[in-house]
């Protein structure tokens, strides 16, 4: 193509494309991360179906979503390494593979035994396919044209678990549960296929993966281990707190302390280590360990809000998961008119620092808007408070994005895109088992203290039901209104973050340095 001359360059030697546009690239790299990002929460309106389908209890088939974040987050920190160890688009095609079987294991699970090892699965091998789309991304663009290809990116990172609920909601309801897993089988055939003939190995990583060979470097066996033990049960603690009553429960005690300890002899260990499974020394690089808190702040904020505005909408409101689903996707909408703007005019912003602070200043507004909202609002009201909150997104996304590469070495790409992707990851687990229980304590206080009003000056015409269902729906909204006054404090507390990142040197002279890290390997 005509295009594919005036990109690919001598200076991008480790090119996804090969010869070809590295669009096309992008777009069939995008639909495997999109893919595997849907089903982070296409699962969550289907759970009652699939507990009366499989004779089980709902807390248990909550395992069904926790199995999966779980094996993400056991893979996620390691994809880099594994990437540049097996070769970046083999290990791309086999995580395609391996998260397409699972999704057919899924669709014909019988019991819940096989459904969690059918989703283990699924977890283990999409876990890897975000961060090697960011990588293939940043080493197939060059500087100036990375803010139009994260918005691509940030397309599928935002959008996909927005859409979840509503397209696993839609497909629960008209046809079963199990196509919300079967959906994914011809999709992962037609990505398979078309990352096959249209992503490349380039030339320089074969080499580098050959002299990794020779050198006959030692595998980090114990910082494997580590990595296990500490995000997984990291993961468990987030994700099974609130289930499990908190620090009552004996178990969450064990993965608090065993995630505390392994992951701080973790960075100790990785950081000594002449070959590490995880990179911690990227965090050396400023621009790096900023973008790092960022990308953490904005999973912390997509998977949070996803989580409690459906759930405040169907339990006050008595929106159905489709609706609530359709509120959530025409937000997307948005999003993606956001990136297409946002990915035009980043790399036209001389001091995009400034961007990334006018979208942490746009994000905590939004957030303290819906802080506002009685149990009297109606559904448009939702929906623009919801497309207020998410257009902030893209602006944050991929300025933060083009920035974090700023100075890297080219060689470590893979690694720094499944360290942010890990962060992003985190920030997600953590923010939905924060906002859980503050609503759970905040609930619980706010009913007392309105229960004692209450009670000094009922009605007695209307039944003590009554009034103790018109106390709690108080109380409840309140918890959530309580949430959205802190999700915007959090985002005004990060503001500074954004002046911390060091301004764009000059393109050329930069990915001149990178590349000649990458050589120097």
């Amino acid at each position: 193509m005509s295009t594919s001359s005036n990109i690919k360059r001598p200076h991008l030697p480790r090119s996804a494309a090969g010869d070809r546009n590295p669009w096309l690239m992008a777009v069939v790299a995008s639909i495997a991360t999109f893919m595997e990002l849907l089903d982070s929460t296409i699962a969550n309106v289907s759970l009652y179906h699939i507990s009366a389908s499989l004779s089980v209890s709902y807390n248990e088939s909550i395992w069904v979503l926790t199995c999966y974040i779980v094996a993400n987050a056991l893979i996620l920190p390691m994809s880099g390494w594994l990437a540049s160890t097996i070769g970046r688009k083999r290990y791309y095609m086999l995580s395609i593979a391996g998260f397409t079987l699972g999704s057919l294991l899924c669709s014909i699970a019988t019991n819940i035994e096989f459904l969690i090892f059918a989703r283990i699965l699924q977890g283990i091998s999409g876990g890897g396919l975000a961060p090697l789309e960011q990588s293939m991304l940043t080493d197939s663009f060059p500087p100036e044209k990375r803010p139009q290809a994260f918005a691509l990116y940030g397309i599928t990172v935002l959008v996909a678990p927005a859409l979840g609920p509503f397209i696993g909601g839609w497909l629960t309801e008209a046809l079963s549960w199990h196509w919300v897993f079967l959906i994914n089988v011809p999709i992962g055939i037609i990505s398979l296929i078309l990352s096959y003939y249209l992503i490349t190995e380039p030339p320089l990583l074969i080499e580098e993966r050959k002299q990794r060979k020779k050198n006959k470097t030692n595998i980090d066996y114990i910082g494997f281990v580590l990595v296990i033990i500490g995000f997984g049960t990291l993961q468990l603690f987030l994700d099974r707190y609130e289930i499990n009553d908190g620090f009552s429960s004996t178990f969450i005690w064990i993965m608090a302390i065993t995630a505390a300890v392994s992951l701080s002899f973790l960075v100790i260990w990785e950081w000594f280590h002449p070959h590490p499974i995880m990179d911690i020394r990227l965090l050396c690089y400023r621009n790096f360990a900023v973008s790092c808190f960022i990308m953490f702040l904005i999973g912390f904020m997509v998977y949070s809000t996803t989580q409690i505005i459906p759930q405040m909408t169907q339990e006050l409101f008595n929106y159905t998961a489709t609706i609530a689903g359709v509120m959530l996707g025409i937000g997307g909408i948005f999003v993606m008119i956001s990136m297409i703007i946002m990915g035009g005019i980043t790399g036209k912003i001389r001091y995009p620092q400034w961007l990334i602070a006018f979208g942490l200043l746009g994000t905590a507004w939004s957030t303290w808007y819906m802080s506002q909202m009685t149990l009297d609002v109606d559904f448009t009201t939702f929906v623009w408070a919801r497309i207020f909150q998410v257009i902030w997104f893209p602006i944050l996304l991929i300025p933060v994005s083009t920035l974090s590469y700023e100075g890297l070495p080219e060689n470590k790409s893979n690694e720094a895109a499944a360290f942010a992707a890990l962060m992003r990851n985190i920030g997600g687990s953590v923010g939905i088992a924060m906002v859980a229980n503050i609503l759970h304590s905040r609930t619980n206080m706010h009913y007392s203290r309105l229960s004692e009003r209450v009670t000094e000056s009922t009605d007695l015409t209307v039944t003590l039901e009554n009034v103790k269902t018109m106390v709690f729906a108080q109380a409840r909204m309140i918890g959530y209104l309580d949430i959205f006054y802190l999700l915007a404090f959090i985002c005004l507390l990060f503001i500074p973050l954004a002046f911390l990142f060091k301004p764009q040197g000059r393109m050329g002279e930069r990915s001149r340095e990178g590349n000649a890290h990458g050589h120097h390997f």
